[in-house]
């Protein structure tokens, strides 16, 4: 009886322990819709154009929040107390030029109050029936009933025209944001990067790896001059704009995942004038 007992125990402890490792997540396995770059020769009228805000992607499956890369978020309980339960896209957002304590707030591995600095900028509900338009009515009317002060919906605008358009992402850089973007009013959600839906920005921006720290002159002797970087396909080349002085002191580390915006490309692949952003720390959320 005895025996019987103790196998009975060890069997629910494996078990258990078996249901914690291979537990599906539905945000792990998660592969979402993404923009391509807008160009002008592109006719966007009627499409629904917003603002594009720098923030930390986020997943939220109807019960937990996680990353774009499947990492579970540790937001406290007021953060989500109002989400429904059904899915939602959003960026986790603390406003213009705030993407440096975002990052840090959302890799606590604890509930922090900082979280409810941030919003839940929603912009789409993923398993909604339906076109763009008729996904975000879901969203829009869930929080219509049940207002959240830590989540809304981003703002959609119909585009009448390419000067529309311009106007519009003008109103945005002055108020301090990157961009837009803009998306087909009845696009069916579609995994992996897709033309339904565009960023508008006047600088295009990518990801690169610092190779080395190269010296400076002038006012930048003794500090860092510029970052030799490359790219993912292998292309290096030298990043000397857009470091303030303390970045000057304090470079980003060999290894590091930089952001940096450009304009095009030169034949040889290098892009025309690169100027750094910012460490991109939020490269394994």
């Amino acid at each position: 009886m005895h025996l019987n007992s103790s196998i009975r125990k060890y069997t629910v402890i494996i078990l258990l322990l078996l249901g914690m490792i291979l537990q599906p997540s539905v945000a792990r396995s998660f592969d979402p819709m993404l923009p391509r770059v807008y160009s002008s020769d592109v006719d966007v009228s009627g499409w629904l154009m917003s603002e594009k805000l720098d923030g930390v992607r986020g997943y939220w499956d109807g019960q937990q929040l996680y990353s774009k890369n499947g990492h579970l978020f540790h937001p406290p309980p007021q953060f989500t107390e109002n989400l429904p339960n059904f899915p939602l896209e959003g960026e986790l957002w603390g406003g213009h030029a705030t993407f440096a304590q975002t990052v840090s707030t959302v890799q606590r591995r604890q509930p922090h109050p900082d979280w409810l600095k941030l919003k839940f900028a929603i912009f789409d509900a993923p398993n909604a029936v339906g076109g763009f338009s008729q996904r975000i009515a879901q969203a829009q009317n869930w929080f219509s009933d049940n207002p959240s002060a830590h989540a809304f919906v981003i703002d959609q605008t119909v585009v009448r025209n390419t000067q529309h358009l311009q106007h519009k992402l003008d109103t945005v850089e002055i108020a301090g944001g990157e961009g837009l973007i803009v998306r087909q009013a009845n696009a069916p959600y579609v995994r992996g990067r897709n033309r339904a839906i565009l960023k508008v920005k006047r600088y295009q921006d990518d990801e690169a790896t610092v190779v080395a720290h190269l010296p400076g002159h002038g006012r930048n002797s003794a500090r860092m001059g510029a970052l030799l970087v490359e790219l993912e396909n292998g292309t290096k080349f030298r990043l000397g704009s857009g470091f303030s002085d303390a970045e000057r002191e304090y470079p980003p580390a060999i290894g590091d995942s930089i952001t940096f915006k450009y304009y095009g490309n030169y034949p040889s692949g290098i892009p025309k004038f690169p100027s750094f952003i910012r460490v991109r720390k939020d490269g394994a959320l």
